[in-house]
């Protein structure tokens, strides 16, 4: 393979009392085409890149084999792993860019299996989600207990969702939280099967709680320090 040219400061390598040669031609990685599998370093990918461009096919194959060897030597970690074949052609495979034209002593990996395209996530869409501060668990719950039996675990489970939706409403606006809007809400999600008055239902009344600053945990630690 051709290797890349550069200029060279003499002054930075202390003068001129240097080869020419190698002044003028010192081969730098990042000049170079990038490392497939870095842990084989540069010269493993070049013996690929060799092998690959041989055109007899059995020498080829040959040369293969003896880059597989070589792989083993350099990684010994690989005779504990009862794949290490595999791994070791896949590699070389992966290496020669898909372009090695062997008799493979095992099947290798191919291009499309190497970059697999992951499946598209499927989304539910947001336009099905009637309150957005409110989320779609909110939602579903409300039209599955609004289709239940009127019964005392029915107005239990209501009773917690309306007061769950009055904490997801204080999060989402505190000026705007009333229990009015909430029973309204209800009653819109259920499709009118819930349809309640602030009097039928107790709502309780939540205060954003402050966090404590660091003077005032200070504090506490010397409270509880004293209590023991």
């Amino acid at each position: 393979m051709e290797q890349p040219i550069y200029e060279v400061n003499t002054e930075e390598i202390g003068g001129t009392d240097v080869a020419p040669e190698i002044l003028r031609m010192i081969p730098y990685n990042t000049g170079m085409a990038p490392l497939l599998l870095a842990e084989y370093g540069r010269n493993m990918q070049n013996l690929v890149d060799f092998c690959v461009s041989i055109p007899d096919r059995e020498e080829r194959t040959r040369c293969a084999n003896a880059i597989a060897e070589i792989m083993t030597i350099l990684f010994p970690n690989l005779k504990k792993d009862p794949n290490s074949q595999q791994k070791i052609w896949d590699h070389i495979n992966i290496m020669s860019r898909f372009e090695l034209d062997i008799d493979f002593p095992v099947p290798v990996i191919q291009a499309d299996e190497a970059n697999p395209v992951p499946d598209p996530i499927p989304y539910s869409n947001s336009r099905d989600i009637i309150f957005r501060y409110y989320g779609k668990h909110i939602q579903n719950m409300v039209r599955t207990v609004a289709d239940m039996e009127d019964n005392e675990e029915r107005q239990n489970l209501i009773g917690v969702i309306a007061n769950h939706m009055k904490k997801l409403m204080l999060a989402h606006n505190k000026e705007g939280v009333s229990d009015a809007k909430v029973l309204r809400d209800l009653c819109f999600m259920s499709d009118g099967k819930i349809d309640l008055l602030p009097g039928d239902i107790y709502l309780y009344d939540y205060q954003e709680v402050q966090p404590m600053n660091m003077k005032q945990k200070q504090n506490n630690k010397k409270k509880n320090k004293q209590n023991y």
